[in-house]
């Protein structure tokens, strides 16, 4: 099959397993992304929030994009290498790059109040780092860093040529379609799983998901019935999907994907990394039930 050359469709953003003693499990990552090869999948985006990136040591960062580049041959490749500095940024887009990953993420630099200028220039220095552009992680949720379109330098900042795109974690889509207006060049991608036909409908070129580890084949329906014209069979297919979405929330993000990868799927990633926790036998039973009444398989 012919290898993905450009970012676009439906990527799982995946997750790091753990052993017991929370050292990353090089194998379980492996397994599960040739399970997601198996599935369909053609690229991944590796190392961002599902990955508990900021959970991990610079050297634990690293060593996922260098379990991920043994599969570089058979998936598009996207590492994630945001930090508040911009030279460990810069440390880690080299990295990913000479490892063979064909895109680099980046969330803006958090935890101080960066200026736009300060973080324009974080973003131009992280695309000459790595010698392509960059995809800017808008996760304002997480990072408390939001983009103000009508800021000067951030307008420049989208329509410069050190910016590959958009991933656009942020429930507010209007934001994703003036991006969109504003530079028609940019590669969008939806990042909140709950919002992928309104990312669609509004342009976006797909979606970079973390409930795509377990749910890439219901989202590809998703994905497949949306540009086949089919869109009230898509939304149905999303309200199944927000059923699930909202149910993994309750219990907790990350800890629910992890436990639904071990007990659905077969693929052990361990627990995540402290302070999460795992999941009690009533949050299990009603994630089972949720699943059985909406998950497409």
């Amino acid at each position: 099959m012919k290898r993905q050359t450009e970012l676009g469709g439906v990527i799982p953003a995946t997750v790091t397993p753990f052993r017991e003693d929370e050292s990353i499990d090089e194998e379980a990552m492996l397994r599960l992304m040739d399970w997601n090869l198996s599935q369909g999948v053609e690229a991944f985006f590796i190392g961002g929030s599902s990955a508990e990136c900021f959970l991990l040591s610079s050297g634990e960062r690293i060593h996922t994009f260098e379990i991920a580049a043994q599969r570089k041959d058979r998936a598009f490749l996207i590492a994630h290498v945001g930090a508040i500095s911009t030279r460990e940024a810069e440390d880690y887009a080299r990295r990913a790059v000479r490892l063979g990953f064909d895109a680099v993420a980046a969330t803006p630099p958090f935890y101080y109040g960066f200026s736009s200028r300060e973080i324009a220039a974080y973003y131009e220095d992280i695309a000459q780092a790595a010698g392509k552009p960059v995809l800017i992680y808008n996760f304002p949720g997480n990072t408390g860093k939001s983009f103000d379109l009508g800021d000067p330098v951030t307008r420049k900042l989208f329509l410069s040529d050190y910016i590959l795109g958009v991933k656009h974690t942020n429930q507010v889509v209007y934001q994703m379609e003036r991006i969109r207006q504003l530079n028609p060049k940019l590669k969008i991608m939806n990042g909140f799983d709950e919002t992928m036909v309104a990312g669609l409908a509004l342009g976006a070129d797909g979606s970079i998901g973390s409930t795509f580890n377990f749910m890439y084949p219901h989202y590809h329906k998703i994905y497949t019935l949306f540009h086949g014209g089919k869109i009230e069979e898509a939304r149905l297919a999303q309200v199944k999907a927000n059923n699930i979405m909202e149910a993994l929330c309750e219990a907790g993000l990350i800890p629910a994907i992890k436990d639904v990868l071990k007990r659905h799927m077969g693929i052990d990633v361990g627990l995540p990394r402290r302070p999460f926790r795992g999941l009690n036998p009533d949050q299990q039973a009603m994630l089972d039930q949720v699943l059985e009444n909406n998950l497409i398989s």
